[in-house]
């Protein structure tokens, strides 16, 4: 497990408390964790580390786990559901993003520093493929029973920094259950697939 993840004992105590979600209901550490791995592959899900927010809303280790996936929990605020896991090499990539995001930046200029960052090799990427799935929906569809979302819909991302067309054969569009290559040449390209509803 990378350190940059490693977090004190009393940090996980600060997360063990609820966050509200937009229709006033209160999602427990417990709640996020379970939520937060649902796109990841069934195996995977209950060795992940995850990350959440506590009742301040800042973004905490709700759990620290014992395999080489990440996991994100919604955040929390809006009606959107979105959850994410990934493989823990696109972990400085991804922390980075949060944190500029946490600056004020905008998605354009997160882009810019994180496309020159990589260049210049001071944000390292995946030497190889690296895996992020994603998981959207509605958060009034969450279920505090079940822990469960009803309608999610995920999509498949494989990291491939640099990857182009030519390189790997892949069209730049494809319709939904088709793969096919996004941002392709930089440090953040990827093969999408979005599974037909």
């Amino acid at each position: 497990m990378p350190r940059s993840l490693k977090r004190t004992a009393s940090l996980l105590l600060i997360a063990l408390t609820g966050v509200s979600c937009s229709q006033g209901q209160e999602m427990t550490a417990e709640q996020q964790i379970a939520t937060a791995v649902l796109p990841a592959p069934p195996d995977r899900r209950a060795e992940a580390t995850v990350l959440g927010y506590d009742r301040r809303g800042r973004l905490v280790t709700l759990r620290e786990g014992t395999n080489d996936f990440v996991c994100v929990a919604d955040e929390p605020g809006d009606e959107r559901f979105h959850v994410a896991c990934y493989h823990e090499s696109l972990e400085p990539f991804m922390a980075r993003g949060r944190a500029l995001r946490a600056e004020g930046k905008s998605r354009a200029e997160i882009m810019r520093i994180r496309e020159e960052e990589a260049r210049a090799g001071t944000l390292p990427m995946p030497e190889q493929a690296a895996m992020l799935y994603v998981a959207d929906g509605d958060i009034a569809r969450f279920n505090p029973e079940t822990n469960e979302v009803e309608g999610l819909t995920t999509r498949y991302v494989v990291y491939l920094p640099y990857a182009t067309a030519a390189s790997t054969g892949l069209p730049t569009s494809a319709p939904p259950g088709d793969p096919w290559i996004m941002d392709e040449g930089k440090p953040w390209a990827h093969i999408m697939l979005i599974p037909k509803q």
